[in-house]
């Protein structure tokens, strides 16, 4: 795609064939001359040039560029395109406003197979300069430690701080600086979920929801999964359900609260949303990874043109790209909820005017090898109430 950008003819909307962003690196590319490597080191150096160098100036600096890749490989190329940086901006000064706004960014990569996640990014001077004052007062020495249950909590100028307490945390304190930083941000998020932070609180996207089987949980091993995705071992669960107040999903004679409206209501209770986030854990379309917090309720039968429940044995999680894309019509999908068989309670999904056997998604389900069913002699009757999915 960044190829494409550079270095390709694109149309614009009247049918217009546009010239290249980068023409010198497109011709040579045409040309042979330079490879696909070499355009993409060019256009990383020509996206650090400052805003306030004139279009002619970086239009011959991608001229040089693109005539000294033909001699080199990519990583001599980037070392040229430093040179180049340190000519137009010899005393990295000309960097504005607009040029580190462009530049900010944070990610959090997929977690690995420890469950751990790095993080990559730049901060703007503004996000740096408040990030170090919250350091200062959260990752001091002694402060937030999970190691030490004696350590204080909060910012260290808090008035509840003890002088004596945090001297004795301090001297068992044997965490590095990057440790202090990680659990102070620890104790951030706690305090934002614990101060209602993220808004109304009977919303599943302004809490912290997790769900683990019964089995995991009594055997003190296994994965938990959150609505977001994250993977949580037990162990850090417990540790974690024990300063929260978790939500525990439990279907049938446990719970007073309404899991079906019938058609008095379109849109999912809370307490609907939550047995939908025990049940699939993230979206229910074959081979989509979306986690439960980006996906929405999906009625089958379909809402408006099929008399469709707001029941939960009618309702199936499904993110906006795959509840959009269900229909009657050739290219979409239509969906069920089965009434039978291992996987009762579940939705399986199938392309619209076939007759292929229903399919479950097992990505957010792993272990479980039930994934194809034969389509069923008929449906149930939108007005038929099966009765609801146990799970744990």
């Amino acid at each position: 795609m960044r190829l494409t950008e550079n270095i390709g003819s694109l149309s614009n909307f009247q049918g217009e064939t546009l010239p290249p962003r980068k023409p010198a690196t497109a011709a040579a590319v045409a040309d042979g001359c330079i490879g696909a490597e070499h355009a993409l080191v060019i256009s990383a150096v020509l996206a650090k040039v400052p805003g306030c160098i004139s279009p002619e100036v970086k239009a011959r600096a991608e001229a040089e560029l693109a005539a000294a890749a033909s001699g080199l490989n990519p990583d001599d190329l980037g070392k040229v395109g430093d040179r180049l940086l340190a000519h137009l901006d010899p005393d990295g000064q000309e960097s504005d406003h607009v040029d580190r706004q462009r530049q900010r960014g944070l990610t959090i990569l997929p977690q690995d197979r420890q469950l751990m996640s790095r993080v990559r990014g730049a901060m703007t001077p503004e996000l740096r300069a408040k990030f170090e004052v919250i350091l200062t007062a959260w990752a001091a020495p002694g402060m937030n430690n999970p190691a030490d249950p004696e350590s204080p909590t909060g910012a260290i100028d808090s008035n509840h701080i003890d002088a004596d307490a945090l001297a004795g945390a301090r001297s068992r304190d044997l965490r590095s600086a990057a440790q202090r930083t990680h659990d102070a941000l620890l104790a951030l998020c706690d305090w934002v979920l614990g101060h209602v932070g993220l808004g109304r609180p009977d919303r599943i996207p302004a809490e912290l929801v997790i769900t683990v089987t019964d089995q995991e949980l009594a055997a003190h091993a296994g994965i938990s999964l959150t609505a977001t995705g994250t993977r949580v071992p037990i162990g850090e669960l417990v540790s974690l359900a024990a300063d929260a107040v978790p939500h525990l999903a439990v279907f049938r004679n446990h719970t007073s609260e309404v899991l079906y409206q019938g058609r008095g209501a379109r849109f999912a209770a809370k307490a609907q949303r939550l047995a939908l986030f025990a049940r699939d854990r993230g979206c229910t379309a074959p081979g989509c990874d979306r986690p439960f917090a980006q996906t929405q309720a999906h009625h089958s039968p379909d809402w408006i043109t099929a008399g469709g429940r707001t029941d939960i044995d009618a309702l199936g999680a499904a993110c906006g790209r795959h509840n959009r894309a269900v229909g009657t019509s050739r290219g979409q999908w239509e969906t069920t909820v089965l009434t039978d068989g291992p996987d009762t309670g579940r939705m399986a999904w199938r392309p619209a005017t076939g007759s292929e056997p229903w399919r479950l998604n097992p990505t957010h389900h792993a272990g479980q090898a039930h994934h194809l069913h034969p389509p069923p002699a008929s449906r149930a009757a939108p007005g038929r109430r099966a009765p609801p999915h146990r799970a744990a």
